[in-house]
């Protein structure tokens, strides 16, 4: 019998961070892919928008440089990481508190050892700033009284303590740990209740876009652990950097934009435009719900709604290149930033880029009262900032509730893969992470050494009037 034809060795049905990924490991081992996309652009829910010169995220997530797959994945090698500097600017009590990040190197006996120096201190209410030195975590201490965000300086030393052991900790240890949703997990943590709610809850609740921390406490346990080990980031030129870099160090001809796929199968994808296009395998790189759509009874996740509002001023806050989050949480606003601060390219000079994320069900003039909550996070006049985008996402995190498989199958049979965030953790790690177990999947089950098949161009079916 003779062999069928195939015109690519695998298709790849979306041409998001996952999908690309993935396509950039199967062609570096030597397998032709086709990469289909139904949009007219690569990236998925990473995309930016451009408005007169400045670079508009949709949902802008937040990296960290301890991500592993940032460093793992090939093509990113030019990926240009702007962190946050010097770190988290935490507003309570109507002042701001800076819990400043400095990853190094260190462990948690040091740290407990600045416990107890510390503890065995003269203590004042009115004590000036100082630092703590933590190993592996270099934070500025807040005033040291029991209102402040992070509570006393012996609650920060602790804080700090609690953050390098995390830091420390196998990711295989903190997935074994009992699981629970995460806002029940912190208060069993042994920290003080100030801090836990005015440090910890929207550092989350920012991390994992899940203001109610219904996450897994597993799943936050890793997100606490990127932030304790790492420094908060976003790419250079918008979020969209990343899956356009993925994009470009694929060969030529590789990712098709505007190509909607109808079905699936083991040796098939049909398209609306391109009919039959036939393969060795196929891998759903898509969002859960598109997913779903083509493989029937894959299970669709519930999701954190995100809506990111824009800001330029010609007067920006003096708030430097921190992330700002609000410790009374006395707004929608969960996070906010001088963006262009942390990065340049996002707006033209002269020019300052606020960028402000609410999470959940925004309120009904979303503008005015993100407005009205800057206002008073950074402490001057916002009725002159000049509003560029309010961009709503209801679907835009997959939400991680207990219990969260954080490995879910990505082999569903010989010859059919999926992958995305959905399969993993809802985090560009997560997607990442996962477009590279399919691609080990995929070269497992198509044999090592095996003559790959060269790519045909897509065939042309006229389609009906």
């Amino acid at each position: 019998m003779l062999e069928p034809a195939y015109q690519a060795d695998v298709v790849v049905v979306g041409a998001g961070i996952a999908g690309l990924s993935a396509a950039n490991r199967l062609t570096r081992a030597g397998v032709t892919t086709m990469v289909l996309e139904a949009a007219h652009g690569v990236g998925g829910r990473m995309a930016t928008e451009k408005v007169d010169g400045f670079r508009l995220d949709r949902i802008g997530q937040l990296l960290s440089t301890a991500y592993p797959e940032l460093r793992l994945t090939p093509g990113l090698g030019g990926l240009v990481l702007r962190p946050f500097a010097p770190g988290v600017l935490l507003h309570g009590d109507g002042r701001h508190h800076r819990a400043g990040v400095q990853a190094g190197a260190g462990g948690a006996r040091g740290a407990l050892h600045a416990v107890r120096a510390l503890a065995s201190a003269p203590r004042s209410p009115v004590a000036p700033r100082r630092p703590v030195a933590v190993p592996g975590r270099q934070v500025s201490v807040p005033r040291s009284r029991s209102g402040a965000p992070l509570g006393t300086a012996v609650d920060q030393a602790r804080l700090g303590a609690a953050l390098t052991r995390l830091a420390s900790t196998p990711a295989e240890r903190l997935l074994a740990r009992p699981e629970r949703p995460a806002g029940e997990a912190l208060a069993a943590r042994g920290l003080p209740a100030r801090t836990i709610d005015g440090f910890l809850r929207p550092l989350l609740a920012a991390l994992l876009c899940d203001p109610d921390l219904t996450t897994s406490s597993r799943c936050a346990d890793l997100a606490l652990r990127a932030f304790a080990s790492g420094r908060l980031c976003v790419p250079e030129g918008g979020a969209e950097a990343l899956p356009e870099l993925l994009a470009r160090t694929l060969p030529p001809g590789t990712v098709h934009t505007g190509v909607r796929v109808t079905s699936v199968s083991t040796t098939s994808v049909t398209t609306a435009e391109h009919g039959e296009i036939r393969c060795r395998a196929v891998l759903v790189a898509t969002d859960a719900r598109a997913a779903a759509e083509l493989l029937p009874g894959l299970r669709v996740p519930d999701f954190h709604p995100v809506t990111v509002v824009h800001h330029t001023t010609d007067e920006p806050p003096q708030t430097g290149a921190s992330l700002l989050l609000d410790a009374d949480l006395g707004g929608p606003v969960a996070h906010t930033a001088v963006v262009s601060r942390v990065d340049p390219s996002r707006a033209p000079a002269g020019r300052a880029l606020v960028s402000s994320t609410v999470l959940g069900r925004p309120p009904g003039d979303v503008d005015t009262a993100v407005r009205m909550h800057l206002a008073r996070l950074y402490g001057m006049p916002t009725a002159r900032w000049e509003t560029l985008a309010v961009h709503q996402t209801v679907e835009a995190v997959p939400a991680m509730r207990p219990p969260h498989d954080l490995r879910r199958p990505v082999r569903l049979i010989a010859g059919l893969y999926v992958c995305g965030d959905h399969r993993d953790t809802s985090t560009v790690q997560g997607a990442l992470h996962s477009g590279h177990r399919a691609s080990a999947a995929i070269l497992t089950d198509l044999g090592a050494g095996r003559s790959m098949h060269v790519a045909d161009p897509l065939p042309t079916v006229p389609r009906a009037a």
